[in-house]
């Protein structure tokens, strides 16, 4: 490059860069080159805009360095509230305990200042509308309205015991022929079985047609004889009753006079068959299990209900079943009865449902969710959201909300419990506003253990008032007149 280019090129950029520098001054972007042009400084304060301010440069807790704030410079708009003067610093954990300047507790939490006008004493507390904005107070009033709450279980469908029938012979004997040969088979009522052989049935047989034919042929003998053979017959055929033979095979001996060497065992009513023991070619004992059947078309379902619900389940409710087979489809029951014992280790006791199965789609075995559908009252009570409730040890308690961010503390009574809604006996009346969200909040915000202290000393709210606390002394002028921000 020439000298003459090269020296032309160097004056153009420091021109250039000149510019590029003041304007960035002027602009804020890099910082002055003597803190007199900007003005005194006045304090520092948060770089993340929290309500703490500095005499002299620091370091927040992240490392960020604290903002300057010089002599005529804006405030920003969060900042522009008139400063609050601290009373004094409560525990961060609503401990009892209180100090007048900074300190921290034994886990090396800071303790949390409270300001003028946060603590106005009595049974009342005070949020500043920012708090209540930034914590996202809600509340809501207490209305009347009728208190319901649906009792949910879950149990087992089994079959119905009163639709549930054997097959067991009352003799001894072999099955010559298995006419019903699978599990899960569907039978009808009068449906043969099997075709079994027994000894014991075919003497039955013979001395009831030997009994019949005596009896005809002593016609004209004398009473007492008669009277004899016909005993004798019918303690055949009642023999043969008593094994279940039917009536439409007594029929067939009486019109053939000749016994059967196989007789037919029938299905005792409808249904499916749930057991089997039955194979073809063995022999049995009297009173063995050869089948067992169950009519599915109605089913029971067994749920087991936790104690505290029990008072609000009664014969006749309505139930809402669903399973896990049948997504979103609800089944419909009723509550036939409730089993008089109770489980000491579930707390449960046992509800039976009646539950119409006509297409059979529903199954024993499967697990099923209950649903019925219950009502405390059927006037309407006052009632409160269940979160607005706090827990206080002895008795619940509740903030209700007096207007201009005070809030009082006060104790409830309440009754039965909804699944959103609680009945209130006593301690409120109709239409007031309760907190129902971010209670637990105001609560650490505002000390209200001290509040409820004062005025309830219960155990869960132990705490008092920091009447003994006293100001810390006022602080140096510069961080004394921004300490509200």
């Amino acid at each position: 490059m020439k000298p003459r280019t090269l020296i032309f090129f160097l004056v153009w950029v420091g021109t250039v860069g000149g510019l590029g520098y003041a304007g960035h001054r002027g602009n804020g972007f890099l910082p002055p080159a003597d803190a007199a042009e900007q003005g005194k400084i006045l304090y520092y304060r948060n770089p993340m805009g929290l309500p703490d301010t500095s005499p002299t440069p620091k370091k927040d807790s992240m490392g960020m360095d604290y903002i300057p704030v010089y002599e005529g410079e804006t405030a920003p708009s969060a900042l522009a509230t008139a400063p609050k003067r601290i009373l004094y610093y409560r525990n961060p954990m609503g401990l009892p305990d209180t100090s007048p300047t900074p300190k921290k507790d034994s886990m090396g939490m800071d303790y949390i200042p409270v300001y003028e006008g946060e603590d106005i004493g009595g049974d009342q507390v005070r949020i500043s509308p920012e708090k209540v904005q930034k914590l996202g107070v809600r509340t809501e009033a207490a209305q009347r309205r009728v208190l319901s709450r649906p009792v949910r279980a879950v149990g087992l469908i089994t079959p119905d015991e009163r639709r549930l029938f054997t097959v067991t012979p009352r003799f001894e004997g072999w099955i010559e022929r298995l006419l019903v040969n699978s599990t899960g088979q569907t039978v009808k009522r009068g449906e043969p079985l099997m075709a079994v052989y027994s000894p014991e049935l075919v003497s039955a047989q013979r001395e009831y047609l030997l009994a019949s034919g005596g009896l005809r042929s002593l016609r004209a003998s004398s009473p007492e004889t008669r009277e004899g053979m016909s005993q004798l017959a019918e303690t055949a055929l009642l023999r043969l009753r008593n094994w279940e033979i039917s009536a439409d095979q007594l029929e067939r001996l009486r019109k053939e006079g000749q016994p059967q060497q196989q007789l037919l065992l029938r299905a005792p009513g409808d249904g499916v068959v749930l057991e089997k023991t039955a194979i073809q070619g063995m022999r049995f004992m009297p009173g063995e299990m050869l089948y067992r059947i169950a009519d599915l078309s109605s089913l029971w379902l067994v749920a087991d209900v936790f104690e505290q619900d029990l008072n609000l389940v009664h014969p006749g409710q309505e139930a809402r079943i669903t399973v896990n087979a049948f997504p979103g489809e609800v089944f419909i029951g009723k509550v036939a009865f409730i089993y008089p014992t109770l489980n000491p280790q579930t707390r449960t006791a046992q509800v039976r449902v009646e539950l119409p199965n006509p297409k059979g789609r529903l199954r024993p075995a499967m697990y099923a969710s209950i649903e019925l559908a219950a009502s405390h009252n059927k006037a309407a009570v006052l009632t409160i959201p269940t979160s607005a409730v706090l827990s206080s040890g002895a008795r619940p308690v509740v903030l209700v909300e007096l207007g201009e961010g005070r809030y009082q503390p006060r104790e409830v009574r309440l009754g039965l419990r909804g699944d959103e809604y609680v009945e209130v006996l006593e301690g409120l009346a109709d239409q007031e506003q309760v907190v129902v969200s971010a209670n637990f909040l105001i609560d650490a915000e505002s000390n209200l253990k001290a509040a409820l202290g004062s005025f309830g000393g219960h155990s869960g709210h132990g705490a008092t008032a920091p009447s003994t606390a006293t100001p810390p002394e006022t602080p140096p002028t510069p961080a004394s007149t921004h300490q509200g921000h």
